[in-house]
């Protein structure tokens, strides 16, 4: 702004000051301090007295995406950062706070560099000289408020909008018309060098509904204004207006040459155009020195005031930009979860660590060496016995052997675990992928104990093994055999001390029949046996391997399940809020 835009200002203070009670120009200080204050207070008075405006309402499609965003958090919190979570939460408390105000006002914010006229732009819209502008910089030190129609009072609180700096325009009845329900804010400059004035521009942008940007031909492409604020807000252009100021100093069809690279240039920076009907940001040419063009822009801003769909659309926007950056931490292109394939890998290790297998052989062992017992000769069974007794002790080599043993298992153990929780976070994104190895980590803890305590109670039924039918018939044939050896033995004794009469054939023959009977009744019983002995030892395998699993299921798989089936919940939750069923 040059010093002729100031004097400009100041010649259009002077005819408007008696004729209307709203100019009150105080920080342009172009009025006395007396009527300075008499206009401030007619402000505050009618904005006090204006009866309180009907709050905002949000369609159902946008109620359901602020629940869906609502519960998504309460379920990550346990599992996400607060700083993850922080723009989320922002966006609900402004969207609740952006709700209980007036749904009849918009809340435009008019944004600009140091000299692009936006204060100018601010005072021609108001038709008074409410802002300060001149060659000084930075000219608006805090925002200043103007609003076209009552019950806007709380809006600009909202703001941090003092009394003092609120304003209302020209009086005149076309323009409260046609601009009912705008409340305009004069930003200061964003590329200001007081620190200060960058975060009121920061502040007050991320609770406005809608934006004006300005910029004039020499800095409309600035890197800071790219860079800093138009290419991150890009999901908002349906809530932004881009105009090009200071036309009056550009030659011929200088202005159109600039307005199409300013337009490739929003293109760069992802901003979707309103051109052809299509929804998107508005682009303008004017010139508030001269005021041509800015006819078009109140009507423009009219228009889209009148819709009242501004506050809606901007926090669908900030919804927008909240799930786009919540996008690494709940989507994902790949189907996770634990396949029946992986659950069943589990329990197999398990009950390999277990010793299911040796267990169920040691079961069958058993109940072979029980059919031996009953249905085998006495002699052998001695012989066993003797055996059993009198073999020599193998010292300290089992002890190592069993603790080696141990040592492998638990190996096994750990091992079982590391791949089913690699299994159960392949393709999930980070928080929730370390969220299923915890899960696993925890249950992993005291397993292999649980696993040695189970080997023990569930290895071996306890009592003696089942016996069938023909057992009994089994041993009553041994038990035969071995009396027709007795029988044949002492026949043939009596024989030789002279007590019986001599005759061979009888006893030998009993006796043969004994030695060769007991043996192949054994034998009979052994092929009888197998068919029993390993249905036996599968079923002790089978319960091992049933107790093994589900040990695991309780300690490792419930509580990773529990974690996937969370992380289902909250990517349904993020479908809904970015607005479809799932993603």
């Amino acid at each position: 702004m040059d010093a002729t835009d100031s004097v400009d200002a100041t010649d259009s203070t002077e005819a408007t000051d008696s004729a209307d009670p709203w100019d009150d120009g105080l920080i342009a200080r172009r009025v006395t301090e007396g009527a300075a204050a008499e206009h401030a207070a007619m402000v505050e008075a009618r904005g006090h007295n204006a009866p309180p405006a009907a709050p905002l309402a949000y369609d159902g499609h946008l109620r359901s995406r602020l629940d869906a965003l609502r519960e998504l958090v309460g379920l990550s919190r346990t599992r996400l950062d607060s700083r993850t979570l922080a723009e989320a939460g922002r966006v609900l408390d402004e969207a609740a706070a952006r709700r209980r105000l007036s749904g009849q006002h918009t809340v435009v914010a008019i944004a600009g560099a140091t000299g692009s006229g936006k204060s100018q732009l601010f005072n021609a819209l108001a038709g008074v000289a409410i802002s300060e502008t001149g060659v000084r910089r930075p000219t608006t030190a805090a925002p200043i408020a103007c609003s076209w129609s009552d019950g806007s009072a709380s809006l600009i609180e909202r703001l941090g909008i003092p009394p003092r700096l609120r304003r209302r325009p020209l009086q005149s009845a076309e323009a409260e018309a046609q601009l009912r329900g705008l409340v305009l804010i004069d930003l200061p400059d964003h590329d200001s060098a007081a620190v200060q004035h960058r975060e009121h521009v920061d502040r007050i942008l991320a609770l406005v509904d809608a934006v004006i940007w300005v910029v004039d031909p020499e800095k409309y492409a600035d890197a800071v204004l790219h860079e800093r604020y138009l290419r991150p807000m890009a999901g908002h252009a349906e809530v932004m207006f881009v105009v090009l100021n200071q036309t009056d100093r550009l030659p011929g069809e200088a202005t159109e040459q600039v307005l199409d690279d300013l337009r490739r240039l929003l293109d760069e920076d992802g901003i979707a155009l309103g051109e052809y009907g299509e929804p998107g940001a508005t682009v303008l040419a004017l010139s508030a020195l001269t005021g041509d063009g800015v006819g078009e822009l109140r009507e423009v801003l009219g228009q889209f005031v009148a819709e009242r769909g501004a506050p809606a659309r901007r926090i669908s926007a900030d919804l927008d930009t909240a799930a786009a950056g919540l996008w690494p931490v709940y989507a994902t292109r790949r189907r996770t979860g634990l396949s029946e394939e992986a659950r069943d890998e589990f329990a197999a290790r398990l009950a390999d660590a277990v010793g299911a297998t040796a267990a169920g052989e040691a079961a069958e062992r058993a109940w072979l060496r029980n059919a031996n017992k009953a249905c085998g000769t006495p002699w052998l069974r001695l012989w066993r016995w003797y055996q059993d007794r009198y073999e020599p002790a193998t010292g300290r080599l089992p002890l190592r052997a069993q603790a080696d043993e141990e040592a492998t298992a638990r190996q096994r153990v750990e091992q079982a675990v590391r791949t089913l929780a690699d299994r159960a976070s392949a393709g999930l994104p980070a928080p929730w992928a370390q969220a299923v190895r915890e899960a696993a980590v925890r249950g992993s803890q005291g397993l292999p104990e649980a696993l040695d305590d189970l080997a023990a109670r569930a290895g071996l039924p306890p009592g003696r093994p089942p016996r069938p039918g023909w057992w009994p018939a089994a041993v009553l044939a041994q038990a035969a055999m071995t009396i027709l050896q007795v029988v044949g033995g002492l026949w043939l004794l009596g024989q030789i001390i002279g007590f019986m009469a001599p005759n061979l054939g009888v006893p030998v023959l009993l006796m043969v029949t004994g030695i060769v009977g007991g043996p192949l009744v054994e034998w009979s019983c052994r092929m009888a046996a197998r068919g029993p002995s390993r249905r036996y030892g599968m079923d002790a395998e089978r319960r091992l391997r049933e107790a093994a699993a589900g040990c695991g299921r309780a300690r490792v798989l419930d509580p990773v399940a529990a974690e996937l089936l969370r992380y289902r919940e909250v990517r349904e939750q993020y479908g809904r809020v970015v607005g479809v069923g799932a993603t």
